[in-house]
This record gives structure tokens, C-alpha cells and sequence, in this order.
């Protein structure tokens, strides 16, 4: 997989929130996901443009009715991101190569389908934050070298996810 040679491992996609992603991915038995559905059943909708320091903490609730809380919005965001490269690159995501977890079927590809608003609103927040990544929760819990490391990966991968 493209991203997992680049972006997957490195500040992205390698957290708590990394892996109840994509359990929520292997769980939809659906090929084509609207982003704007994962958005809402995450609750980012809910933070009204507030990703540096959410109001109210994100949870998601899987089917069974067991609660996963998202620990930073913006590291779901980035993950997001790494996710749509993927799939503007190969034109959808392997499971088990994103894993790397040989339980879940090989064979299964999802694609996460985005309408230009929000592919806009990905943008953005990635301007944002690599702009001021200090500003982020998320650097309560790291230091100030890693999140300008992050925020360097992140504008790699907004180049790459934006470039013309």
C-alpha cells in the first residue's frame, strides 16, 4: 500500500484512534464510504471547526453498543487524510495490508468517497495545523520536536492529497 510506505507508522495512523478507525472500516460491510458518514459517526461533525481543542470529548459507538473514545480529533483527521491518499493513489484501501493483520480478509478493499466540501475542510485543517501544531491538543502529550515533525509529515501528505 502507497501510504504505508510513506505516511502510515510515521506520526500517522499508529495511535488508539489509528486502530478504531479502521475497525470501524472493517466493521462497515459497505465498499464505498461517504466520508461525510464517518465524520458524523465519529462526531466531528459536533465541533462546529474546532479541532485544536474539542469542547466535548468524541466517542464512537460500534454496533454492539461498546463506546471507543478518540482521544485527539486531529489525529483521526490525519489518519482520515493518509486514508483519502490512499485512495486517490490505488483507488481504494486493503484492510489487512493497513493492519497489517492477517485475520481480517485479504481480499477485502474499501474506498472512502469525499465531495469537494469536505475534501476542502481536510485541507484546510491540515493547513491549519501544520501552520501552528502547538495549538493542538494533541502536543499536551508530545513534544514540541515531534509535533513540528508531524506537521511536517502532515504538509508532505497535504501536498501529495492536494497537489493539481
Amino acid at each position: 500500500m502507497y501510504i504505508t510506505e510513506k505516511y502510515w507508522g510515521n506520526y500517522i495512523g499508529d495511535t488508539d484512534d489509528s486502530l478504531t478507525l479502521a475497525e470501524y472500516l472493517s466493521e462497515n460491510q459497505r465498499e464505498e464510504i461517504p466520508l461525510q458518514e464517518i465524520w458524523s459517526d465519529f462526531g466531528l461533525d459536533k465541533l462546529n471547526g474546532n479541532f485544536r481543542n474539542p469542547d466535548f470529548p468524541l466517542v464512537y459507538t460500534n454496533a454492539e453498543g461498546w463506546e471507543f473514545p478518540i482521544y485527539y480529533a486531529i489525529g483521526l483527521i490525519t489518519d482520515l487524510a493518509a486514508l483519502l491518499l490512499e485512495c486517490k493513489v490505488n483507488g481504494s484501501i486493503c484492510l489487512s495490508e493497513l493492519l497489517e493483520d492477517d485475520s481480517y480478509d485479504h481480499s477485502r478493499r474499501i474506498r472512502i468517497m469525499a465531495e469537494p466540501k469536505e475534501q476542502e475542510t481536510i485541507h484546510k485543517i491540515l493547513m491549519d495545523f501544520t501552520a501552528d501544531p502547538l495549538s493542538y491538543d494533541l502536543s499536551e502529550m508530545d513534544t514540541e520536536e515531534h509535533m513540528k515533525e508531524m506537521a511536517a509529515v502532515c504538509e508532505a501528505l497535504q501536498n501529495e492529497l492536494y497537489e493539481s
